[in-house]
């Protein structure tokens, strides 16, 4: 009976703790890399193990923190670093050094080839290990670039593709192309 009250006083003070509380143990860390687990928001806050999963878990979903599985049982919370140039830098020049790569064209014809290689550098970048037929249909079917045909854009694109940091062209008679990083 005494241990149904004490449950009871525990979900009432769950209620109780705000969110700002569970933040709070994130902005007092000493290293503001180092991932947040339970047991910090337990010790920092003075809560349960359900309640203090019950607010992280809130906070994820809200979107001010993100979280990861780090073993059978064990999972951590840290808050996303965001780039501040996010939303900035949208313009056609943003992205990768395309300007600098030799592309057929001038004026909107070269503009329409050089937002292609983004875009197909972009795809690279999303998908490390891509082929000549993914670039050709997930990128040339939104990027024709003033290409008629999908080997005429590819002939174009890849070579310069090739010269962007980061990518790794496939080897004589191979056809996975993969990003480095870069």
């Amino acid at each position: 009976m005494a241990q149904g009250r004490e449950a009871k006083g525990n979900a009432r003070h769950a209620d109780h703790i705000p969110l700002d509380a569970v933040l709070s143990v994130f902005e007092g860390r000493d290293d503001h890399a180092r991932p947040v687990t339970a047991s910090d928001v337990i010790q920092t806050v003075g809560c349960s193990r359900r309640t203090a999963h019950n607010k992280l878990n809130e906070l994820v979903d809200r979107g001010t923190l993100k979280t990861r599985k780090v073993g059978s049982r064990s999972r951590v919370w840290w808050i996303p670093i965001t780039d501040p140039l996010d939303g900035v830098l949208a313009e056609p020049s943003a992205g990768p050094p395309v300007e600098d790569v030799d592309l057929p064209g001038t004026g909107k014809t070269l503009e329409s080839r050089q937002a292609a290689l983004r875009a197909a550098y972009e795809y690279l970048q999303e998908h490390p290990e891509a082929k000549k037929s993914d670039f050709l249909q997930e990128v040339f079917s939104e990027y024709p670039a003033e290409y008629e045909t999908a080997e005429g854009w590819w002939n174009a694109i890849q070579p310069a593709l090739a010269q962007l940091p980061g990518v790794d062209p496939p080897e004589e008679r191979a056809h996975v192309w993969h990003f480095l990083g870069g």
